[in-house]
């Protein structure tokens, strides 16, 4: 993954209806680390107390938001536009997913350029108008018969896609809780252990077999992703079992 471009891209809410709907747009926002808000002619007006209460600590956004009458305004200094809808519009463009659309949105910016993508207002979307001013359309790929998306769902959807072309995202990690990982030698000290322990029980038998018994054994060991503080558990398991056997368990 590259790191984020110097020009992370605006987020134009077109006309939105609720504030409350604004708020938790900036939420979606904050929460990937996008900051740059406009918002053209919103219905109730701005600024709106109720986007401030949905916004819950993403309230930078908000303050930052500029403000516009028309698309063409917001988007008057940019150089890629991106509409999001989900109707067939009639209109010749390129249809890209939230994936791609923001792996172009990255290259695009990295070479300075200025990204902008467009958000519709919560009853229809966007219009004709406002998607002809795009340079391409991002079509999320949802259920067909059920294609609207939230406005504040668009949104986080958008910045999420943004956040994995530009961060760098461990997509398979394991909290350690304060331990380490354990050593082959701790772990072959392990298998000895029990194979003493299990050979002492008679568990290895018969004899003809118990070569690849112990070969298994030791196989299993090696498979499991076992820590400093697992091989310890696991001692101490097996010196209790013996000493339970010892006292005429």
């Amino acid at each position: 993954m590259s790191h984020a471009p110097p020009n992370p891209p605006v987020f134009v809410l077109v006309r939105p209806q609720m504030g409350e709907n604004i708020g938790a747009a900036a939420r979606a926002m904050w929460n990937f680390g996008l900051d740059r808000m406009r918002l053209v002619a919103p219905r109730d007006g701005w600024p709106n107390s109720r986007a401030v209460a949905l916004a819950s600590g993403a309230g930078r956004v908000l303050d930052d938001a500029q403000h516009s009458d028309t698309t063409a305004d917001a988007v008057a200094d940019c150089t890629l536009v991106l509409a999001t809808t989900a109707r067939m519009r009639g209109l010749t463009k390129p249809i890209l997913s939230p994936e791609e659309a923001m792996a172009q949105a990255c290259a695009h910016s990295a070479a300075g350029g200025k990204v902008a993508v467009l958000f519709g207002p919560e009853r229809a979307g966007l219009e004709n108008d406002d998607v002809a001013r795009a340079n391409a359309i991002i079509s999320v790929p949802v259920n067909p018969d059920f294609a609207s998306l939230n406005l504040a769902q668009c949104v986080l959807l958008m910045a999420y896609e943004w956040r994995r072309q530009t961060a760098e995202i461990a997509h398979d990690r394991v909290e350690l809780a304060g331990t380490d990982w354990a050593t082959s030698v701790e772990i072959d000290k392990l298998a000895d252990h029990y194979e003493d322990r299990l050979a002492d029980a008679g568990f290895f038998f018969p004899e003809a077999k118990a070569g690849h018994m112990k070969t298994n054994l030791r196989n299993l060991w090696s498979r499991m992703p076992l820590t400093r503080a697992d091989v310890q558990i696991l001692h101490g398991v097996m010196r209790q079992m013996v000493r339970w056997k010892d006292r005429g368990g």
